[in-house]
């Protein structure tokens, strides 16, 4: 398998290990460049996202183009909440607006499982979105990566 195959941290997973994995994923999706993320993923992955069901890193590619052509000014920040092994469950908020200005905040879980590369196999994700007036956001970074002062989840109260 080449390097670039290979994503640290690798499984068994710490509480520290997770918690970089977790970060890890939330700085690359808040790329949203939707070629670099789908490589964080086995060429196999299952996902399921909604009512929506992924299989194989092309249509995890194909489905992140057009999360983020429909999710504008995307802001994403994710919390560690369990992990074994080589599975971590996280909650995560993302702020985003749709084309017509109207803004909205998803809430949601997601469950993984890595191989022993560190590639992530699964991705089960349940989230809905609450819309949100302009003044109610709790996300104001530049696009991009979260600051590292920015409060997270639970110091925001979500």
């Amino acid at each position: 398998m080449a390097e670039q195959e290979r994503r640290l941290p690798l499984p068994p997973f710490t509480r520290e290990t997770a918690a970089e994995k977790v970060r890890l994923a939330e700085d690359g999706w808040n790329s949203r460049d939707p070629q670099k993320v789908a490589l964080a993923y086995t060429m196999d992955t299952q996902w399921r996202n909604r009512a929506e069901f992924i299989h194989g890193r092309q249509e995890a590619e194909a489905f992140l183009r057009r999360k983020w052509a429909r999710e504008l000014e995307y802001r994403l920040i994710k919390e560690l909440w369990a992990f074994t092994d080589n599975r971590i469950a996280v909650r995560y908020a993302y702020e985003w607006r749709d084309d017509s200005g109207n803004w909205f905040r998803s809430y949601g879980n997601e469950n993984w499982a890595f191989d022993d590369n560190g590639l992530m196999t699964t991705r089960y994700a349940c989230l809905n979105d609450l819309p949100v007036r302009e003044s109610e956001r709790k996300f104001h970074w530049p696009l991009g990566r979260r600051p590292d002062d920015h409060p997270g989840l639970s110091e925001l109260g979500l």
